[in-house]
């Protein structure tokens, strides 16, 4: 974009920046900055609010790393993808969770459009409205995948059209979803989580030394129990000294939406996303206990992933329990996700589907 008429007012966009060696773009309007490392998966690197100067997504302490310049030491198929996980968030497809095999391809953890360089370009480019599309193609797999990113002047909302397609010419089998990741120092024991209701499921099998939460209880949202048998609010965030480490699950939600609001910073995060493609929410909750690789205890994070299919186990549990995506040949899916930005610190009784937050 050598020609490219800048601006320092309204929405603006640029490709022209690298970081760390990885190209990136920038989107910005007067409430809003959003990094996308377009080297590394189109992974959406920050999403700041600029009147609390907040950024929303966690930061990995491994940082950003260039697949180019650094090597993974191993071909472990959870090593490599975690070798150059940033935080953040990840467009995950098409075996989102942990690795397994899908007719004869070995799938990676959260491979394997994440972590490989996407085409990118910019669509519009006004003061009202600036939008850029990016797109892959997998490797292993015949899917095509394209997102357009799209912010307009005084709008709090990041919009992400997206359509993945089977470019196959037999049925293919596919999980989709969003790896949103939140940490601090947005995140804090003053948030809160706020969505519409549904099952909370604790994952089955005790996948962790830390995992605290009874294995495979499924209770009505926000509360369960810890295999002591004390009662748990989970929409309330722990502090790091708790060195807890669980996974749940949240399904049969009547409507696509959570916010997590910080009470005290009074600022808030939340995504609306269509159910019927993504039927289940996934809930990492790495509260200072992630011991041993790849963690060390460091981190302080969640993860509210809206996900097409359960468990985080892969494709293969994912095509054995039938919530599996299925495509024909030819076959497209398309999302419209919004993530917003609101201010305030009460609690959020809804997003609507236009983005609107409305408060309790």
């Amino acid at each position: 974009m050598h020609y490219q008429l800048e601006r320092n007012y309204g929405c603006r966009v640029s490709d022209s920046w690298t970081y760390r060696g990885l190209r990136a773009a920038v989107l910005e309007n007067e409430l809003l900055r959003i990094v996308i490392l377009l080297d590394k998966g189109a992974d959406i690197y920050q999403f700041v609010h600029k009147p609390s100067d907040v950024d929303f997504m966690w930061r990995d302490p491994h940082g950003v790393r260039d697949p180019k310049s650094y090597v993974s030491t191993t071909g472990d198929n959870v090593g490599v993808w975690m070798d150059y996980y940033e935080g953040g968030w990840q467009t995950v497809f098409p075996g989102g969770g942990f690795p397994s095999s899908y007719k004869g391809a070995d799938m990676g953890l959260h491979g394997e459009a994440n972590i490989v360089p996407w085409d990118a370009v910019i669509v519009e480019d006004t003061p009202e409205q600036v939008a850029i599309k990016c797109w892959v193609r997998t490797a292993r797999t015949p899917y095509y995948f394209e997102k357009t990113l799209t912010l307009k002047t005084g709008s709090p909302i990041l919009e992400l059209d997206q359509t993945l397609t089977n470019e196959g010419e037999e049925t293919g089998y596919c999980v989709w979803g969003e790896h949103i990741a939140l940490g601090p120092p947005f995140l804090s024991p003053d948030c809160v989580i706020d969505l519409p209701g549904g099952t909370l499921i604790n994952h089955g099998e005790q996948h962790h030394p830390n995992a605290t939460l009874k294995l495979g209880s499924e209770t009505p949202w926000p509360f369960t129990e810890d295999q002591q048998g004390n009662r748990v609010d989970v929409s309330k965030i722990s502090p790091k000294d708790a060195r807890r480490y669980d996974m749940s699950y949240i399904a049969d939600m009547p409507e696509g939406w959570y916010a997590v609001t910080n009470s005290k910073l009074g600022v808030g995060f939340g995504v609306r996303w269509p159910k019927d493609v993504y039927k289940f929410l996934w809930y990492w909750q790495c509260f200072g206990g992630g011991y041993g690789y790849p963690f060390w205890g460091r981190t302080y994070n969640i993860g509210l992933e809206p996900f097409s299919s359960w468990t985080n186990q892969g494709i293969a549990d994912a095509t054995s329990n039938g919530t599996v995506m299925v495509l024909e040949p030819g076959e497209k899916v398309s999302s419209n996700v919004k993530a917003i930005a609101y201010e305030g610190s009460e609690r959020v009784s809804r997003i609507t589907e236009d983005g609107e937050v409305l408060r309790q």
